[in-house]
């Protein structure tokens, strides 16, 4: 670690805890030793202070973290034509950041968002301000300048949690909210449709728990967002893997909402559920089921969104793992983003490039700590399947430490799927909207003034 840090100080100063960058193209050559000690070093305060580190060059640098509020908002007056990708990473962070921010620069693209769920946090083992420094030294490494979009995704209140006692679970996910907009998550998805109570016949009654807790965490973020920033939230009204949602759900939810908050802007979007399921259904020799959309749904909610309440629109959940052919039905209804995540961790753990034995080192990791999770109806590849997830926080290191002739050909076959997916969302030529209606802002923190040694 000396080494980067010695050769970081001719590139960089610090002064009052404040970064200024005086070599750019140096700062670049480094930035794949600096993130690895900012994700590895043995010392907790050290990774902290150089992920702060991390983050703070990319400000310099012009790679910001924004607020993609204004966007949506402009979206809700006008559809621009695209799916805004909202991209969860949960293994090779930075290398896969690097892809979609070479593949963005190749595409003139600038409306994507990187998220990490609140699940995803624990066992990927990435705190959001580990996740924002590993996107934000991609962006420096790819050269890439402008609004970087970074979200909490599926900031859920637990149901059994919840109802055994409300307060330590809402206080959870208010920490956890404060914790990401400390770390420059100016997105936050919040997930409050958990609490739902299907047995009331009235609508409103029926959402009544989701709105009145989605107000309580939306006002506590406007009261701690950065002045200068609307941090974007986004509203549920259907629990994924349940029933469809309807325009009907989305207005008892929408006008509670806003009864209950009463002033400060509300949510920029909402997420229904039409069909799909996190992760796809696993059928029992492991493979995955077909899942048909409610397009049709989609379309009408996001028309009722925008032309009644001034919102981007719907927001699809659980579609990566839908067939190729499916994603450009998503600007055509409209659609305002799209959830994307198993998917990528399939093409890594599938890749025909990541060695059998690595593969199996991972797997009989997650028996081993994971096992009990297995159900008796579970076959072994059903279990694996829904479960490997986990192995990229429990052996990370191992991940970010595999050769080049490894990880290379995995990063080819994720580009070509990003291409895919900005090419049927038509994202390609967004970063002039992007740049036109989301001005960032630099929120200048402070680093330790020691952290180079």
């Amino acid at each position: 670690m000396g080494d980067v840090l010695a050769k970081l100080k001719d590139c960089i100063s610090i002064s009052d805890g404040k970064v200024r960058v005086n070599n750019g193209s140096a700062v670049r050559g480094l930035m794949d030793d600096l993130i690895y000690e900012a994700v590895f070093n043995a010392d907790e305060e050290k990774r902290k202070g150089l992920q702060r580190l991390v983050i703070e060059i990319a400000k310099q640098m012009g790679a910001v973290p924004a607020s993609i509020q204004s966007l949506y908002e402009e979206m809700g007056k006008n559809y621009p034509g695209f799916s805004v990708p909202a991209i969860n990473i949960r293994g090779l962070t930075y290398d896969t950041a690097k892809v979609i921010f070479k593949k963005a620069i190749e595409k003139n693209a600038g409306a994507m968002i990187f998220e990490i769920a609140r699940s995803e946090i624990g066992y990927t083992k990435q705190r959001p301000i580990e996740y924002s420094a590993a996107v934000l030294a991609a962006a420096v490494k790819e050269g890439y300048t402008g609004p970087v979009f970074i979200q909490g995704d599926h900031f859920q209140l637990v149901r059994k949690h919840y109802l055994a006692d409300p307060k330590p679970e809402t206080d959870y996910v208010m920490g956890l909210i404060k914790e990401a907009i400390e770390a420059e998550f100016y997105n936050i998805d919040l997930d409050t449709s958990t609490l739902c109570d299907l047995d009331k016949k009235d609508l409103k009654e029926e959402q009544r728990p989701n709105f009145e807790a989605a107000a309580k965490l939306s006002t506590y973020i406007r009261e701690i967002e950065p002045k200068g920033i609307t941090v974007s939230i986004g509203g549920e009204i259907g629990e994924i893997g349940g029933k469809n949602s309807t325009p009907e759900e989305m207005r008892a939810y929408l006008d509670g909402f806003k009864e209950t908050m009463k002033s400060g802007k509300g949510v920029s979007k909402l997420s229904v559920q039409t069909g799909t399921s996190h992760g796809g259904v696993v059928l029992p020799d492991g493979t995955l089921a077909q899942v048909k959309i409610d397009f049709d749904t989609l379309k009408k909610i996001s028309e009722v969104a925008r032309k009644e309440y001034g919102l981007s629109g719907a927001v699809q959940h659980g579609a990566s793992t839908l067939p190729d052919n499916a994603f450009h039905k998503f600007p055509e209804t409209t659609t305002s983003e799209v959830h994307l995540a198993t998917g990528f961790q399939n093409i890594m753990y599938d890749s025909p490039s990541l060695p059998a034995d690595f593969r199996d080192f991972v797997y009989k990791h997650i028996k081993e700590n994971f096992g009990k999770e297995k159900r008796e109806s579970q076959t072994e590849e059903q279990f694996i399947y829904s479960t490997r997830k986990k192995g990229f926080g429990l052996i990370k290191q191992k991940w970010w430490d595999l050769p080049a002739n490894v990880k290379g050909p995995i990063m080819k076959e994720l580009s070509d799927k990003f291409e895919l997916l900005f090419n049927e969302l038509k994202v390609g030529g967004s970063k002039a909207l992007v740049d036109k209606t989301v001005k960032p802002v630099i929120v200048e923190k402070k680093v330790p003034d020691n952290i180079l040694g």
